[in-house]
């Protein structure tokens, strides 16, 4: 334990001398905002794939591997096709190059110079601000619950010193303070899932015999979870059935397509000096992230192999009982030791007794009640303990890469983009600076809020839904923004109204069928028609040939949708002059 304080301890130094370096390299608002635009491409890339890749995907997607299997690989093709290869190539580009020329600091500022309107500035910062705080508290969530296990200490001081020390070097720090941080987690992250997958193969026997076992548990995945369509861990779920429209439209399709339209990602292509530092960042870009997903996808599934080979046979029960004895009330867990730190706990205030019987892998049973542990209790039990303190620095890593540089986005949302440009109208304050990083303190306290509220009020029920979570608002941020951002890099014929509508009806779109259509888990109600209607969702069971409406993502509405609707409005309305678009796209061929 000693050498764990030890080495967490050093980690941390090297974190704070970054925080401190980027600190005394910010002398103005470019530097606290882009980084100076002239970040090395190594760092650029690293810090573009550490604040992609967090704790929701190695431990919320790769928990949902051990449910959905290798499907999720598609997941990891588009991440890098789409979120590295396109993005830098064909988005990156345009955006460093109209950025520069417009000397825009922040996505939405980008799009409201792109479009000459205030609105669309103000508007896109209150929709990051008000709405990435959910993403950042599942992070906040899944990092506080693992250093609150490990360490043996209360949650609320987890919670409240992990965002504290991510607090001090954002805010002090700005974008230069983030992205050397960045550089340095996503080096630790990429040696930890290249031991996870080295030990995971050596541990089943090589890699075909892994795979060839996983095949042949079908049959187990089939008897479970067959009638939600699952064919097993190395086949797609059936076509149109609840589990592949869950995998496809929130899962792949959700995160896959959502990656191009996140503000925190796209101000990193305007961090560079050039195209072609963008373009050596590629390679770099690609190689992480197919290492971070692929891994943590892959080891997910064949958790399922590992837990198979390491019960005693694979048809267990658990059984938790609550006894009343002359002490008060005594629980009795009946379960190998394997099991028992995932058997569903009773609640002893209420006399609770829970039995659960299920046939197959220690997998399943964490799915039906928290795939957040899959990943974790596989680390546990089937790597070394030293892999232990490694995995420890890899989710500390990906999850202040990722929460640094949300609050550093929510902040300047906030600051600069709502109050600055839009209340103020451009107007210049004394210190821009300094009202970015009270945007940025103001978005850190509504983050580590919503951590505690929802980890009070919901438990460790947040936890399993992290996965779809992350996805929705992936795919909330692609409806609302890709249209536009789009529209906006590569014609000059979308006009302000037509970007403003497909912003506003992409926007509307989601939240109304997330609000009302959707159920989330494909249990839970959508979120208020409950509460306005009485039921699970307006659309409830409804299905039209293989579509299930209560289970299709948003983003297959309101994306369509938002582009049509900006199409059509910029033919009806008014170009801008055409001298200001052409200086827009100044420098671009």
């Amino acid at each position: 334990m000693e050498l764990t304080y030890i080495i967490v301890l050093a980690y941390f130094a090297v974190i704070a001398y970054l925080g401190w370096k980027g600190y005394q390299g910010t002398k103005s608002d470019l530097d606290y905002m882009v980084a100076g635009r002239n970040v090395h491409p190594y760092v650029m890339a690293m810090s573009y794939g550490a604040t992609f890749i967090s704790t929701s995907a190695i431990v919320g997607f790769g928990g949902a591997a051990g449910v959905f299997g290798m499907g999720l690989l598609w997941l990891t093709f588009l991440n890098v096709f789409v979120g590295i290869l396109l993005a830098f190539v064909v988005f990156g580009g345009r955006t460093r190059q109209m950025g520069h020329h417009l000397e825009a600091h922040t996505f939405p500022e980008l799009m409201g110079l792109r479009f000459k309107s205030r609105f669309i500035q103000g508007f896109s910062g209150l929709v990051i601000f008000f709405f990435m705080p959910l993403y950042t508290a599942a992070v906040l969530i899944g990092a506080a619950t693992f250093i609150s296990a490990k360490f043996g200490i209360n949650y609320e001081l987890a919670l409240f010193g992990f965002s504290a020390i991510v607090a001090i070097y954002v805010i002090m720090g700005g974008l230069k303070g983030v992205m050397y941080t960045d550089a340095f987690q996503g080096s630790i992250m990429l040696i930890g899932m290249v031991f996870l997958l080295i030990f995971t193969y050596s541990k089943l026997g090589g890699v075909v015999n892994a795979h060839e076992q996983l095949a042949g548990m079908s049959g187990i995945a089939i008897k479970i979870f067959g009638k939600a369509g699952h064919q097993g861990w190395t086949s797609m779920p059936s076509f149109g059935s609840p589990f592949w429209w869950v995998l496809v439209s929130t899962i792949i399709m959700g995160v896959g397509i959502g990656v191009l339209a996140m503000p925190q990602l796209a101000v990193r292509y305007m961090t560079v000096r050039s195209k072609r530092e963008l373009n050596r960042a590629v390679l770099v870009g690609g190689i992480f992230v197919l290492a971070m997903t692929g891994v943590a996808f892959v080891v997910g599934s064949l958790s399922n192999v590992y837990f198979g080979k390491n019960v005693d046979n694979l048809d267990f029960a658990i059984v938790t009982t609550t006894t009343v004895g002359e002490d008060g009330i005594e629980v009795s867990n009946a379960a190998p030791p394997i099991l028992a730190e995932l058997a569903p706990k009773p609640d002893p205030a209420k006399g609770i007794t829970v039995e659960i019987t299920k046939k197959g892998s220690i997998s399943l049973l964490a799915a039906g009640k928290n795939v957040g542990k899959i990943i974790p209790s596989y680390v546990l039990h089937a790597t070394p303990k030293w892999f232990g303190l490694l995995f420890l620095l890899t989710l500390l890593a990906a999850a202040m890469s990722t929460i640094s540089s949300q609050f550093h986005t929510m902040g300047t949302s906030i600051g600069r983009d709502f109050y600055e440009k839009g209340l103020l109208g451009g107007k210049r304050v004394k210190s821009s600076i300094g009202v970015t990083r009270i945007g940025i303190l103001v978005a850190i306290i509504f983050s580590v809020f919503l951590g505690y509220w929802l980890q009070r009020t919901y438990g460790g029920q947040g936890m399993s839904i992290i996965a779809r979570g992350t996805a929705i608002f992936f795919g909330l941020c692609a409806s609302t923004f890709l249209p536009m951002y789009f529209g906006g890099l590569f014609t000059r014929k979308i006009t302000r109204a037509g970007a403003i509508s497909g912003m506003l009806v992409g926007f509307m779109t989601s939240f109304f069928w997330l609000g009302f259509i959707l159920k989330i888990k494909g249990k839970m109600p959508a979120l208020l028609a409950e509460a306005c209607f009485g039921k699970a969702s307006l659309l409830d069971h409804a299905k039209s040939g293989f579509i299930l409406w209560d289970q299709v993502d948003p983003l297959f509405i309101a994306f369509p949708l938002a582009i049509i609707v900006t199409i059509v409005v910029s033919k009806l309305t008014r170009p801008l002059p055409e001298e200001y678009v052409n200086n827009c796209f100044k420098g671009i061929k």
